[in-house]
C-alpha cells in the first residue's frame, strides 16, 4: 500500500533567497520560452526576413523618390527601421501571452510553486532576445547599402541600448494587452491599430515638418519619433537636418528614457496584476 503525496508550494523565506529564487523563476521561463523559438523555425524566419525585407524596401525602393535636407537618406532612415522594428517586435509579447492562455499553459504554471510574475517576466526577456537578433540583423543589412555609424562605439552601444530599453518597455505593454483581448487573432488586430499610427505618423521615414499641422504635432510629440531622433543623433545619422523646436525632439535622449521609466513602473504592475486574476479563473 501506497501513501498518496501531495506536492506543496515551496518555502519561500525573505531577502536575498527570495530575490534569487524570483529570479530563477525568470530564468527558467526565459529558457523555455527561447526553446520554443528554435523550435518554431517560421518564427525565426520572420524575425530575419522583416528586418532585411524592411530595409531594402525602403532603401531601394523609396529612397530614390525622398529626399531629406541636411543628409543622405540612407542615413536619416536606418534609425526609423530600427524604430519600428523593436516597436513591432513587441508584439510577440501579447501575441504569446494570448496564446498561452488559450493553450491553458498558464494553468499548468499556475500550479507549481513560482513567482506569478516569472512568466511575464520570461516572456519579455524572451522577446528581448528576439529583438537583439532583428536588430544585428538589420544592422548587418545597412551596412550593405551604405549605412554608417559616425560616433564611437560607446554612443553605437548607446543607441542599440536605448532601442532595446524602450522595445522592452513596450512589450510590457503588449502583454497586458494580449492578457485584456485573450485572444492570439484579436491581439495582432488591437496591436496594429496602435502600432500603425505611431510608427507611421512619426519622424521615422520622413520629416515631420513636410506633415499637415495636426499630424505634425502628433508626430513631434510621439515617443517614437523621440527614440528615433535619440537614436539618429547617437549613430551620428542627423548630419544638418533641422531638429524640430519641441521639447520631446530637443532632448530626445531624456524623453526615451522617461518614457520608457513611466511605461515599466505603470504596465509591470499592471501585468502582473492582470496576470494574477486570469490564471485565477
Amino acid at each position: 500500500m501506497t501513501a498518496a503525496t501531495t506536492r506543496l508550494p515551496a518555502v519561500r523565506t525573505g531577502g536575498k533567497a527570495a530575490a534569487a529564487n524570483w529570479a530563477g523563476d525568470g530564468w527558467t521561463v526565459t529558457w523555455r520560452n527561447l526553446i520554443k523559438i528554435k523550435r518554431s523555425p517560421d518564427m525565426i524566419i520572420f524575425a530575419v526576413l522583416q528586418p532585411i525585407m524592411f530595409v531594402l524596401l525602403f532603401s531601394q525602393v523609396y529612397g530614390g523618390s525622398i529626399s531629406v535636407a541636411g543628409t543622405d537618406y540612407t542615413q536619416y532612415l536606418m534609425a526609423g527601421i530600427f524604430a519600428q522594428t523593436v516597436v513591432f517586435g513587441s508584439t510577440f509579447s501579447g501575441a504569446a501571452m494570448a496564446q498561452d492562455l488559450k493553450e491553458g499553459i498558464v494553468d499548468r504554471f499556475r500550479t507549481l510553486p513560482m513567482s506569478p510574475s516569472a512568466v511575464l517576466i520570461g516572456r519579455t526577456n524572451s522577446d528581448l532576445v528576439l529583438n537583439a537578433i532583428s536588430m544585428l540583423i538589420m544592422m548587418a543589412t545597412g551596412l550593405l547599402v551604405g549605412w554608417r555609424v559616425n560616433t564611437s562605439f560607446s554612443s553605437f552601444l548607446a543607441a542599440v541600448g536605448l532601442l532595446l530599453l524602450f522595445s522592452y518597455a513596450f512589450s510590457w505593454v503588449m502583454a497586458l494587452l494580449g492578457m485584456t483581448v485573450r485572444t492570439p487573432e484579436t491581439i495582432n488586430n488591437a496591436s496594429f491599430m496602435i502600432l500603425f499610427p505611431i510608427t507611421f505618423i512619426s519622424n521615422a521615414f520622413v520629416q515631420s515638418s513636410t506633415l499637415p499641422t495636426p499630424l505634425r504635432i502628433f508626430a513631434e510629440w510621439n515617443p517614437v519619433s523621440a527614440l528615433v531622433q535619440a537614436a539618429r543623433e547617437l549613430f551620428g545619422n542627423l548630419g544638418n537636418t533641422p531638429v524640430p523646436d519641441t521639447w520631446p525632439m530637443q532632448h530626445a535622449i531624456a524623453t526615451v528614457l522617461i518614457g520608457s521609466a513611466v511605461m515599466l513602473l505603470v504596465f509591470v504592475p499592471l501585468a502582473v496584476r492582470k496576470f494574477e486574476s486570469v490564471s485565477s479563473r
